[in-house]
């Protein structure tokens, strides 16, 4: 069985096609990730599903099933929609089987969820302050600073020197970073102390949230090789027993997860003598 699930983010869509086969196999065909851009989501949606299905060689008849996660339910095609925590703890353990915990970092927010072996969420903590560690957040300073998101993890792990940051507030941690900037701070030196705040607040979400052993990173700050560092040191300096890992496809795991779950619901229903939802892809 084909199935797809799409992550509509408010920053990125995640688009992944996903063949579970008829004994239960399950092997990612394509994943596809585009920036929002201020475009229309729902446009970005259509082109980035198009994109996974050429990747993946498939053509729209040959999906049965069609899930979304996220920001999802607005998309006209889509058979079903499951839940954020739920689809990212499926993908986090297909693309990492050890992990009982994820630790998704949006653009808006970041939320660690604890999981059983076979996917279940027992539990989740997000975070409830000013979004200073959000990806948007990283972003803005990426801008001001003149760098690119893609820069900014080899850059921080240049810095010898880091800046401590603000972890309460987005608007308190731009006003330092403009401070450090007039004080010649450099720009290595900030980012990795920014990376360092963000840790610590991450560090501590994955306490509270009860979460053990191997935890996967998941979202589109998985990337970031700076944060990841700043993480490892963090775990390191706290004596966590945690092992905090990412994939190079942590940006595509609720889309994965989604198509997963979406697979699931559809030989469920099929089990059941049930149609499968129709769609319009």
């Amino acid at each position: 069985m084909i199935t797809s699930g799409i992550d509509v983010g408010s920053a990125a869509i995640k688009v992944a096609v996903v063949d579970t086969g008829d004994q239960g196999g399950e092997q990612l065909l394509a994943g596809v990730t585009e920036r929002v851009r201020r475009r229309d989501s729902l446009a970005v949606v259509e082109t980035a599903y198009q994109s996974a299905l050429d990747r993946a060689g498939v053509t729209r008849g040959d999906v049965g099933y069609v899930a979304t996660t996220g920001e999802g339910e607005s998309v006209p095609f889509r058979t079903g929609h499951f839940y954020g925590m739920t689809t990212h703890a499926r993908g986090g353990l297909f693309l990492e089987p050890a992990a009982r915990g994820v630790v998704d970092i949006g653009a808006l927010h970041a939320r660690a969820v604890r999981m059983s072996e076979h996917a279940r969420v027992l539990g989740y903590r997000m975070t409830s302050q000013c979004a200073s560690g959000s990806g948007q957040f990283l972003e803005n300073i990426a801008r001001y600073l003149g760098v690119t998101l893609e820069e900014i993890g080899r850059l921080s792990r240049t810095g010898d020197a880091p800046e401590a940051c603000s972890s309460i507030c987005a608007v308190l941690a731009e006003t330092d970073v403009i401070n450090m900037v007039s004080r010649g701070i450099t720009i290595p030196n900030i980012l990795r102390g920014i990376h360092q705040s963000m840790a610590g607040r991450y560090l501590k979400l994955v306490v509270s949230a009860g979460l053990k052993d191997v935890v996967l990173i998941t979202g589109g700050l998985a990337a970031d090789e700076g944060l990841m560092a700043a993480l490892a040191e963090a775990a390191v300096a706290q004596k966590s027993q945690v092992d905090i890992r990412s994939h190079p496809q942590s940006m595509l795991a609720g889309a994965i997860g989604a198509a997963l779950w979406g697979a699931f619901r559809a030989r469920r229903l099929a089990g059941q003598g049930r149609a499968i939802p129709a769609s319009a892809a």
